[in-house]
């Protein structure tokens, strides 16, 4: 937690990256399993990756809408724990959703839906913002010491 001359670690920035990301899909199949799988007879890949699922039309969809929504607050409580900094948010939830986006190309094509934008946007935001904030919020706490004075 001591934040002087900054160094170089690439491995750091990388294992940050791979378990915010594990962090993230393990988060959003638990709110995946409660929301939809209370919906759907089996639940599969489809609903992590496949932009056709992200839709206002059903309530299956409104579901898995409010599981990545659910998930980027989650994931803003994780970056207190992993990323530390409240600059480095922005970078670190921006990743994330770069590599999700990437992972969706491989899965389903390009994602064609307005919804599904706007709801990874949202996560975006939601997961930027509320993660500086929580960040900031523990950056400016008091440390503690030992004695206190009467003064």
């Amino acid at each position: 937690m001591f934040y002087g001359a900054m160094i170089w670690d690439p491995w750091l920035i990388v294992a940050q990256i791979v378990c915010l990301q594990c962090l993230y899909y393990l988060t959003l199949g638990v709110f995946l399993s409660f929301l939809v799988g209370t919906h759907v007879s089996h639940m599969s890949l489809v609903y992590f990756f496949d932009f056709a699922t992200i839709t206002s039309s059903t309530v299956v969809g409104w579901c898995v809408i409010a599981s990545f929504l659910f998930s980027s607050v989650a994931g803003a409580g994780y970056m207190i724990y992993l990323i530390e900094r409240a600059k480095k948010c922005l970078d670190f939830s921006a990743t994330l959703y770069i590599i999700h986006l990437f992972i969706c190309l491989v899965y389903g094509g390009w994602p064609s839906s307005v919804t599904w934008w706007v709801v990874n946007g949202t996560g975006v935001a939601v997961m930027a913002l509320l993660g500086e904030y929580l960040c900031i919020k523990r950056e400016l706490r008091e440390i503690p010491t030992r004695y206190r004075s009467n003064i």
